[in-house]
């Protein structure tokens, strides 16, 4: 599988080397030079060469500490003046749009981002191919509308890698609700039939679906009392969290999703996904139209995600529908009044998909250009909206990271290299494939694995950067932490470390899965996940640039002192490396 190099420049290795012969011009290495010309003067020289090196080190221990504060003000100095973010917003967002995994979408996007980074003097931007393994699937021209007993049109978004229409399709609506039973443990919570009450119940509606619109399930209730989540994280909570001494508990409520209590299964029930999985060859075998599934979301936002299978031959064309249009035509239907509605979806599949790319830039480095510090996030989202927080962002805020770097002049002794993920919404998959490619994972490490110096990740949102997770030693984290309080006035309040090797959640536990140095952003929350977070609300009017501008800077900042520094971070001992999480019991 070959990588597809937009351009790459020629004399990345002569400049290593020219960087090299250039440093006898650093003033630490001028008392090598003293000492050359002093050889025959004897012990007399040496006395000197002792005394001068002697008044030398706090001078260059004070311009050192000079030369961070003068590059971090440059840092800031260039994105508050010169920032990129919002132009690779726009091109991201309004001019690729939505970026499905195995999309041409995706593709031209991470073409664009690698043109740019060119455009700016990285010297190499590339796509390196990994295999999906899917053919993808693009949106397409979709209307959706209600006929009767009024006309009005609907708010709704396709499932990905379902099939089109066969042009406008009309029918009558049908509500198919499962059976469900209340809990022996807990009334409130219903539990699935069995396979003989499912058989029953498909055998009691069997001729009721052919040629109609089915209507899956019950509306939900959306409780309009509930106060919404906070956008900020107050600076004493997250100071805090940072302090090892302290229990979660003792920090303040942090997000979760909603995890319901577990009661004992019902015996011999179906669960949800195998009844849900039925239900699609069952509205195919018996002549559906379209299958319409009900948002849970409150004030129009939709979230659509995919047919498990990938496969459009084995579902009925499916949307899922707001919960407030949902809502109206199954309360229609129970006065027994006709609803008729009327879908045109078409969509595309395609076959090259199968293949799916990472957007990589680097920028080379010089006396240890053989290690490297990478930063990213996924490029890749879903296909209800542009996918503008989750995360065209990120990647918009770690590309301008490393252009703030090369714009200001930074000589990197590593390199620092970009990453914008595919394949991240369907599991982490471009990131792991990378990783497993490149470095192995610290029980089958690969040669590149020893010279990793660090992966930075940022994927929830626009709220600004409050605060880093590095798996490692405290050790590590100690050195970010220490680099990165000059950034208190932009609200980040520290760095802690962790040991979890726990994959899932964002492209930064593909790291520490292998057992690498992975370093995740903690964000202010702002409207992720309650409002944005895989919707057709994520747009580029979502996007608060003071903060994003504040996370490329500190970011920039990170890179810096890890592609600067003479040692790598401190990492696990190899027999005090924390094992892999146990596989979940199937």
């Amino acid at each position: 599988m070959d990588t597809i190099v937009l351009v790459s420049k020629e004399n990345t290795s002569n400049l290593t080397k020219k960087s090299v012969r250039n440093a006898s011009s650093d003033p630490a290495e001028r008392p090598r030079g003293i000492l050359n010309s002093m050889k025959k003067n004897g012990l007399r020289a040496l006395v000197v060469l002792v005394l001068f090196q002697l008044m030398m080190l706090p001078q260059a221990a004070t311009a050192q500490t000079g030369d961070t504060a003068d590059v971090y003000a440059r840092i800031r100095k260039e994105e508050n003046e010169n920032s990129k973010i919002m132009r690779v917003m726009h091109y991201f967002t309004d001019i690729y749009g939505p970026r499905l995994t195995g999309s041409e979408n995706h593709v031209n996007a991470a073409k664009w981002g690698a043109a740019e980074m060119l455009n700016w003097g990285f010297d190499r931007a590339f796509l390196e191919p990994w295999e999906f393994g899917h053919p993808g699937w693009q949106n397409g021209r979709n209307t959706g509308l209600m006929l009767s007993p009024q006309e009005d049109t609907l708010t709704y978004e396709v499932l990905a890698w379902t099939p089109s229409t066969k042009g406008p399709v009309t029918g009558e609506v049908v509500s198919v609700v499962t059976p469900t039973f209340p809990s022996a443990e807990n009334p409130q919570i219903k539990q699935g039939p069995t396979q003989a009450e499912l058989n029953a119940y498909f055998d009691s509606i069997k001729s009721a679906v052919k040629g109609k619109m089915v209507l899956v399930g019950l509306p939900a209730f959306i409780d309009q009392s509930t106060e919404p989540m906070p956008k900020h994280i107050p600076m004493e909570t997250l100071k805090c969290r940072m302090d090892p001494t302290k229990k979660p508990g003792e920090c303040g409520p942090a997000f979760r999703f909603p995890q319901g209590s577990r009661p004992a299964p019902r015996p011999g029930a179906l669960t949800a996904r195998e009844v849900d999985e039925q239900l699609d060859k069952f509205f195919l075998d018996n002549g559906a139209l379209v299958r319409i599934n009900e948002s849970q979301l409150d004030r129009g936002a939709v979230r659509a995600f995919n047919n498990r299978t990938f496969d459009i031959s084995k579902v009925i064309p499916t949307v899922v529908m707001r919960n407030e249009d949902f809502g109206r035509i199954y309360r229609i239907l129970q006065d027994k009044t006709p609803v008729r509605l009327e879908f045109n979806l078409q969509s595309r599949v395609i076959p090259s998909g199968v293949t799916s790319y990472n957007l990589i830039g680097e920028i080379a480095g010089s006396d240890k250009a053989d290690e490297v510090i990478m930063l990213g996030g996924h490029l890749d989202s879903w296909h209800s909206a542009t996918g503008a927080t989750d995360n065209a962002v990120g990647c918009a805020t770690i590309m301008e990271a490393a252009r703030i770097l090369k714009a200001i002049g930074v000589k990197p002794r590593r390199t620092i290299r970009v990453a914008c993920w595919s394949g991240e919404e369907q599991g982490l998959l471009g990131s792991q494939a990378y990783v497993k490619s490149h470095f192995g994972s610290a029980e089958d490490p690969k040669p590149e694995f020893s010279k990793f110096g660090g992966y930075f990740n940022i994927d929830s949102g626009t709220g600004r950067v409050r605060a880093m997770s590095i798996f490692g030693p405290d050790e590590a984290a100690k050195v970010l932490n220490d680099a990165l309080k000059p950034f208190e006035d932009l609200g980040f309040a520290g760095v802690t470390a962790t040991k979890s090797r726990n994959l899932g959640g964002t492209d930064s536990t593909s790291f520490n899965h292998a057992g690498l140095p992975g370093i995740g952003g903690s964000q202010d929350p702002i409207e992720y996940f309650g409002v944005t977070w895989h919707t057709n609300l994520d747009t580029y009017e979502r996007i608060i640039e003071p903060d994003v501008k504040a996370s490329a800077i500190i970011f920039a900042a990170a890179v810096y002192t890890l592609a600067m520094r003479d040692e790598l971070l401190p990492r696990f001992p190899k027999d005090q490396m924390p094992p892999l999480p146990q596989a979940p019991n199937r």
